[in-house]
């Protein structure tokens, strides 16, 4: 019995070594493998920084039946160095299938098409199958604010990497407080959220039309009175009583989007587009615009609030038919160059500002979102 335990045992000691000797081995190849894939997948992005260079010229994406929305945000997304930093970080998927539903990977891919390019124009229809994979139509007219929260949060939801997922938000995402008071006792409600855009009022609380960026600013965070209906149920008094409800900001990111609100709704089927007059700067300085009641952050943080105009999707025609189009600056060349699908060129500031908006002209360019770059970020 001991000398046939003995053999077993170092039976079994031979089979233990061996097999960590065969995962040691298969230790060595894993790492070989991955340190090869790690170095062509390096290799392959290595170019892949963001469109704001323009080594091979601005790049046009063609229209592929109603997408001059998406293309227009995705020409926005990509030339934002910012993003594109990010972009080339996340982790690629291992499989074919994976790859094919990621839509950060498809818009790396993209990327780097229209970077490797020589073409005036790319098809991004890998990426527009990708996104009919997660249920994003394309042959519709879209509204350019709600696919932008779209692909935003497809994109959040699709990087595996928590750090990834954390520089996004510290890029894109508005911090807010709300603040709800009582107007009979000193009752007081304060709850803290965020969003991807500031959407801002085109007509004040009279319908009467705003005429620049920053009469929006002031309306948006104007106090409301909460009556009639609209009476908030108070704790302290036990029945619902008028409050008082302002909007306080708290974090402003460093890129910042603003929603000029231009649809409004007259019947619960029907929108109407205002196409008035709306000036707006390619300079914003929070601190020269809001007053302290309307903020909530240190001194530090409001330090970083002077932003420079980055890009303006435009749309044109009605609210149930148009066409939209970006305009965008260069981060490294200061230029501005006008992204109407597949047609690209260089434009003016004074292009720019034809999307200002004209109440008699139906078909005029008028600024539907605007994308600010804050100067001195922290």
């Amino acid at each position: 019995m001991g000398q046939r335990s003995g053999r077993q045992d170092r039976s079994k000691k031979l089979e233990l070594a061996l097999s960590e000797t065969m995962e040691a081995g298969a230790g060595v190849q894993n790492n070989q493998e991955e340190a090869e894939e790690l170095k062509a997948k390096e290799t392959r992005l290595t170019s892949v920084f963001g469109m704001a260079d323009l080594k091979n010229g601005a790049i046009g994406l063609y229209n592929l039946g109603q997408t001059c929305c998406l293309n227009s945000l995705l020409q926005v997304f990509l030339m934002n160095i910012h993003f594109t930093g990010i972009l080339r970080r996340i982790t690629v998927p291992l499989y074919a299938a994976q790859q094919k539903k990621s839509v950060p990977y498809q818009m790396l891919l993209l990327l780097e098409i229209m970077q490797r390019g020589r073409d005036k124009a790319v098809r991004p229809v890998d990426l527009a199958c990708c996104l009919s994979a997660h249920r994003v139509k394309l042959s519709v007219q879209h509204d350019a604010a709600q696919l932008y929260l779209t692909l935003w949060n497809l994109i959040k939801r699709q990087m595996k990497n928590p750090v990834l997922v954390e520089d996004l938000s510290d890029l894109y995402t508005i911090s807010i407080q709300e603040h709800l008071a009582c107007q009979k006792c000193s009752f007081e409600i304060k709850s803290n959220s965020s969003m991807l855009t500031l959407p801002l009022p085109v007509l004040d609380s009279n319908s009467h039309m705003l005429k620049t960026l920053e009469d929006c600013l002031q309306c948006f965070l104007h106090p409301e009175e909460l009556t009639g209906q609209d009476m908030c149920f108070c704790q302290q008094c036990g029945k619902k009583t008028p409050f008082l409800q302002r909007m306080k900001l708290v974090h402003l990111p460093q890129t910042l989007t603003i929603h000029l609100k231009r649809f409004c709704f007259e019947k619960p089927s029907a929108t109407r587009k205002l196409r008035h007059y709306l000036k707006f700067p390619q300079d914003l300085d929070f601190n020269a615009v809001l007053t302290e009641d309307q903020c909530q952050a240190d001194d530090n943080e409001k330090a970083t609030w002077q932003y420079g105009l980055f890009a303006v999707v435009a749309h044109s025609g009605s609210s149930s038919y148009g066409h939209y189009c970006a305009y965008i600056r260069s981060l490294t060349e200061c230029k501005w160059y006008c992204f109407n699908d597949s047609e690209v060129c260089q434009v003016s500031w004074d292009d720019v500002k034809c999307t200002y908006g004209h109440s008699n002209l139906h078909w005029r360019e008028t600024a539907y979102l605007l994308i600010y770059m804050k100067k001195h970020p922290q």
